[in-house]
């Protein structure tokens, strides 16, 4: 089963009955009505009807139901409910008011209200079912009058009218009440009461109607008053008032009692009262006597408190408006009547209010600072005061100042400062705002999509205080690199819904960051995948270039497009090429790589080129034109008239006359100088061939040499592929130069006294040393302390200095020099050397016995040797030659051999140093050495050979030593 949907033309009446304004043909169908009882939870179910409508005009009876169906397409409107053009409605006073009308008619007609002639004031009332029914939930008088029903449609209209009468049961004007009254006093009881019809009024006295009770004759009534005149004891007792009418009654009880009692006042009793000033005062005195007592306030036992800022109420309190400090004291009430009296003393004290001095100040942070929030009161010191935060109306904190550090979301609300007496409080409020960045947007959506473009829709995330300026919408279309996002563009923060510009034939998704004056939000949730359809590529390859790789080739290459600008499936290129300023048609290959090769081309002949993109979608545009040469061959001709000038110590100026430009079979890319060290004198030199390069014929400056040097030079012309002939090969000489500082400097103590100091030759003497400078000085030298200076020969390479005392020590500089100037200078100073205990150890150590012991046992042992050695040599023979070995000569052998040392030597100039190198020397059987100078002749040759020649090349620059540094210029 399912519900019957109602509307216009179909709807259920407030009796449960359903009503069609007109019917279709699909209303054909079982009909079930189902009744409720919500108290018990009972459902009552009728039997299904049965409703069939038909198409022809007549009319059936089909269970009890009385259907027609007319074969016309309009009626004019008729009342289903109620029935007639009248009716009338009435309804208590409280109860819910319902006023139904339901219409039939073709087309549904619309129903519409009045009442009384007028628009219906639907204020108290609803109006439901599609106009159909009006709903009063609680009846008033004002409810009552005619409410006209109009039925239209576009055929007539129709009108009902229902006359509403509003009945009330009775209700209460004047309630009577309980009397307390003294002999001999007047009053009276009211029972008043309204209702529709008007209630009568009936009373009772214990129960018994008044009318039968015993006369009295100081009681009258008259209808709904009871008047008392001099009470007495007899009027005491229980009167009940009955007003009723047909829709119910009311009943009350009423207690008069008849006393005669003293005036006392009523505990609890008030005996201080504090007030802050301004504010109304108020002091209690309730009171009870019979006759009711006289009642009188006074300040301090002076005067009668009435009138101006002091009010006296029925119930005996005192009020005191807007107190003042003057109003302290002790107050008295007193109360009296015929039977006595009976007084109470009130002390009053006036208080300053509590005023809040500072309040706390709304505040906007940003998330993670610290916020402090302060509450200064000024109060009255008599009284205590307690200081309350509320965040939100809930508890927080007890501190006149609130601290709070390190922000977030979540300490963001209404912050209330709560200064607190028992007498008043008062309160401050600021706002705490947490700015923070924003949320990220979420559910974003992808719309109206197209070969290049797609529209992106989001909902954007909280602000946190800080307006959006504007959103980055970033992007992700690499498989094989996921969750690589890449900025796309950046919108307003006012746009939640943009266009996207992309690359065809590519699956993107997408992501949104939000951005405001505090920072970037979180990213959002990607979107769904995108594809956008395909297109002819976009771009053009670049850096196309035409080179040969071969003297009758050309390589076109260039730079393959990326995966983001193929715009479509199956990327190739297609690649064109002529003679440059020829009349031949263009020529093209399609290629899937970044290169292609022509062949059988001239030997470094120009060509214009140019290379588009293509895939199944088209051809993309064509590169602009670009020059690119065949192949290079090897140069024709060689350069002429190598020379050099300006020729320095460490530099040469080169010059050649240049080749002519067809020869070079190719681009000119340099002249190429080939230098080689071809030996010198003082020098060993590497005789590597070494070049530089130099773009253009000029006078070029080589740099590099190595001074007192020989070289020999030629250059080569070179294009791209190929070096050319050499040219003439010329020789030249560099002069001397300064040398470098004198190697391994020692500083040693071999006495107490002493400091020796020692060196070796120059690493780089460039030139033939002539001698050594030597400067020392201590280290902690008076300002008048002379720098002392020794010049050595080039064979002096030690010095012993003698200390002042055995704690001094010196600063020693030494450099070499040749005739060309000073060398580089090196610098060092003596250790400390001695101590106390190292000097007394030395003196000890001079003085034990057994240490002369042992050096005498040595000398004895040398001595022996020395005479077994005499005897040897004396069996086998002579030597030629002189055996000598000479302090000088030993401290030239580890120095450089200078020109007085080699002058001296002649052919028995031999020693057993000479035989010390470590190579093997034969022997006779005789014990004689096998041959004079084995070993050794060669090098005395060559120093002979240099004694002779010395003279003759001392001014020739090929006498040098040949020094072939490393030349490598482009």
């Amino acid at each position: 089963m399912l519900p019957i949907k109602q509307d216009r033309r179909v709807s259920m009446g407030v009796n449960g009955d359903l009503y069609f304004s007109n019917v279709y043909v699909n209303d054909s169908t079982d009909y079930c009505c189902n009744a409720r009882f919500p108290y018990k939870n009972i459902i009552q179910q009728k039997m299904p009807i049965t409703v069939r409508v038909l198409t022809m005009g007549f009319c059936v009876i089909e269970s009890s139901i009385y259907l027609c169906a007319r074969m016309v397409s309009e009626a004019a409107p008729t009342f289903l409910s109620p029935a007639g053009r009248s009716s009338s409605q009435t309804v208590l006073q409280g109860e819910e008011l319902l006023l139904e009308c339901i219409a039939a008619g073709v087309p549904t007609p619309v129903i519409t209200w009045t009442k009384d002639g007028e628009e219906l004031d639907t204020t108290n009332m609803k109006v439901k079912n599609y106009n159909k029914l009006l709903q009063i939930p609680k009846a008033t008088l004002e409810d009552s009058g005619e409410y006209t029903c109009t039925a239209t449609n576009k055929i007539g209209y129709l009108e009902h009218t229902i006359t509403v009468r509003i009945k009330a049961a009775p209700f209460w004007l004047e309630k009577p009440s309980n009397l307390v009254l003294a002999p001999e006093e007047n009053a009276r009881l009211v029972c008043r009461s309204d209702g529709i019809p008007r209630p009568s009024i009936r009373w009772f006295i214990n129960g018994d109607t008044i009318e039968d009770a015993t006369p009295v004759p100081n009681r009258e009534v008259s209808g709904d008053t009871i008047t008392f005149r001099s009470v007495t004891v007899a009027n005491t007792g229980v009167y009940q008032c009955n007003a009723s009418n047909q829709y119910g009654y009311l009943f009350a009880n009423a207690y008069i009692n008849v006393l005669h009692a003293m005036p006392r006042i009523l505990r609890p009793r008030t005996d201080l009262v504090k007030v802050i000033e301004g504010r109304r005062a108020w002091l209690d005195c309730r009171y009870f006597g019979s006759p009711v007592p006289d009642l009188r306030w006074s300040k301090s036992g002076l005067g009668n408190l009435e009138g101006n800022r002091f009010k006296v109420h029925s119930n005996g309190t005192l009020q005191i408006r807007g107190a003042r400090m003057d109003d302290q004291g002790t107050y008295e009430c007193i109360v009296s009547n015929v039977a006595g009296r009976d007084e109470n003393k009130v002390k009053l004290e006036v208080k300053e209010s509590t005023k809040i001095l500072k309040r706390p100040d709304n505040m906007r942070v940003l998330r993670g600072t610290d916020v402090r929030l302060e509450c200064k009161a000024q109060h009255d010191p008599t009284v205590a005061v307690t200081t309350t935060w509320l965040k939100n109306k809930q508890l927080s904190l007890d501190e006149s100042t609130l601290v709070i550090t390190n922000v977030n979301r979540g300490d963001e609300g209404n912050y209330t400062c709560i200064i607190k007496t028992e007498l008043d409080k008062n309160t401050a409020s600021a706002r705490l705002v947490v700015m923070d960045r924003p949320d990220p947007p979420t559910n974003l959506q992808l719309s109206d999509p197209f070969e290049r473009s797609v529209r992106l829709t989001w909902t954007p995330g909280d602000s946190n205080h800080s307006p959006i300026k504007e959103y980055l919408v970033q992007y992700d279309d690499d498989d094989w690199l996921p969750f690589k996002w890449r900025n796309l563009s950046t919108y307003p923060g006012n746009l939640n819904s943009v266009i996207l510009q992309l690359s065809p034939f590519i699956i993107y998704e997408f992501r949104v960051i939000a951005i405001n004056d505090i920072g970037m939000s979180k990213p959002s949730r990607s979107s769904a995948n995108f594809q956008t359809g395909g297109a002819p590529p976009d771009a053009i390859p670049k850096n196309i270039q035409g080179v040969g790789t071969w003297r009758n080739n050309m390589m076109i290459s260039w730079e393959a497009l990326n995966n983001r600008e193929w715009n479509g499936p199956h990327l190739k290129y297609l690649v064109w090429w002529k003679r440059k300023e020829s009349r031949e048609e263009w020529k093209n290959a399609t290629t899937w790589w970044c290169k292609y090769y022509i062949y059988d081309t001239d030997t470094f002949t120009p060509y214009e080129i140019k290379v588009q993109a293509v895939n199944d979608f088209g051809m993309g545009p064509e590169s602009p034109v670009i020059i690119g040469y065949s192949g290079e061959d090897r140069p024709t001709a060689a350069p002429l008239n190598l020379r050099v000038s300006s020729i320095e110590a460490t530099k040469v100026t080169v010059e050649w006359d240049r080749v002519a430009i067809n020869s070079i079979m190719g681009e000119l890319k340099e002249y190429k100088v080939r230098l080689t060290g071809i030996g010198g004198l003082w020098l060993s030199v590497s005789r590597a061939m070494k070049s530089k390069a130099f773009p253009v014929s000029r006078p070029s400056v080589l740099p590099g040499l190595i001074p007192y040097s020989n070289y020999k030079m030629y250059i080569v012309v070179a294009n791209n592929r190929y070096e050319g002939h050499p040219s003439n090969t010329i020789e030249f000489s560099t002069p001397e130069g300064t040398p470098s500082a004198p190697r391994s400097f020692r500083i040693q103590q071999r006495h107490l006294d002493t400091i020796w100091v020692d060196w070796d030759t120059p690493a780089e003497p460039n030139g033939i040393v002539t001698g050594y400078i030597l400067k020392y000085q201590t280290v902690n030298a008076t300002q008048g302390e002379e720098l002392r200076v020794e010049e050595f020969p080039p064979n002096t390479t030690s010095f012993a200095v003698r200390r002042y005392d055995r704690y001094t020590r010196y600063r020693f500089t030494i450099a070499a020099q040749t005739r060309i100037g000073v060398g580089e200078w090196y610098t060092e100073e003596s250790p400390h050397y001695t101590t106390e205990a190292y000097a007394r150890e030395q003196v000890d150590l001079s003085t034990q016995g057994w240490v002369i012991g042992v050096m005498c046992a040595v000398a004895l042992f040398v001595l022996i040797l020395l005479v077994v050695c005499f005897i040897k040599r004396s069996r086998g023979g002579k030597y030629p030659g002189t055996v000598a070995i000479l302090e000088e000569e030993t401290k030239v052998g580890r120095g450089q051999t200078t020109v007085d040392t080699m002058m001296k030597r002649t052919d028995s100039d031999d020693s057993l140093v000479d035989y010390g190198d470590g190579q093997e020397i034969e022997f006779n059987e005789d014990g004689s050495f096998i041959g004079q100078y084995t070993g050794h002749k060669e090098r005395d040759d060559r120093d002979t050979e240099f004694s002779e020649s010395r003279s003759q090349e001392a001014h020739s620059p090929m006498a040098h030593s040949p020094m072939s540094p490393i030349y490598s210029f482009a």
